[in-house]
C-alpha cells in the first residue's frame, strides 16, 4: 500500500474528520468566550473589585514605567499577570461550558434497557431436565 493510498484512508475515517469538525468549531468557540470573559465577566469582576482592570496589571522586569500593559511591553520585558489571571478565567470558563455540553450530550443519548438475564440455552435446559428426573427416579427406588 502507498503512502498516499495510506494517508487517503487514515484522512477520510470518521474519527479525523469529526476531530476536524471539532477544532474549527472549537476555534470560534473560543472566541465568543474571549469576548464573554473581556466584555461581559471581566468588567463585571472590575466593578466589584472598585474599577480595577486586571488585564493592566503588570510588574515592569526593565525598570520602564507605563500606564498600560501595551506601553509596558514597548519598553520591554513584563510580567504581565494580569492578563494570565484573564486567560486562566478564559479557560476555566471554556472548560466548564464544555462540561455542561458533554453532559448534557449525554443526557439525550438514549439509554439502552439493562440487558435481563441471557437465555438458557436449550442444552442446558436438557441437562437440567435430565438431572431433575433422575433424582425423582432415585428417590423412587
Amino acid at each position: 500500500m502507498s503512502i498516499i493510498s495510506e494517508f487517503r484512508e487514515f484522512a477520510v475515517k470518521g474519527n479525523v474528520m469529526d476531530l476536524a469538525v471539532g477544532v474549527i468549531i472549537g476555534g470560534a468557540f473560543s472566541k465568543i468566550v474571549d469576548s464573554l470573559v473581556g466584555d461581559i465577566i471581566m468588567p463585571v469582576v472590575s466593578k466589584l473589585f472598585g474599577g480595577l482592570d486586571f488585564s493592566n496589571y503588570f510588574i515592569p522586569l526593565s525598570g520602564q514605567y507605563a500606564s498600560t500593559l501595551a506601553d509596558a511591553r514597548k519598553g520591554g520585558a513584563v510580567l504581565a499577570y494580569g492578563n494570565f489571571l484573564t486567560v486562566t478565567l478564559n479557560f476555566i470558563l471554556l472548560a466548564f461550558v464544555i462540561f455542561l455540553m458533554v453532559k448534557q450530550m449525554n443526557r439525550f443519548r438514549t439509554e439502552k434497557p439493562a440487558p435481563g438475564p441471557a437465555p438458557v440455552p436449550e442444552d442446558i435446559v436438557l441437562l437440567r431436565e435430565i438431572r431433575d428426573s433422575l433424582r425423582v427416579n432415585s428417590f423412587q427406588k
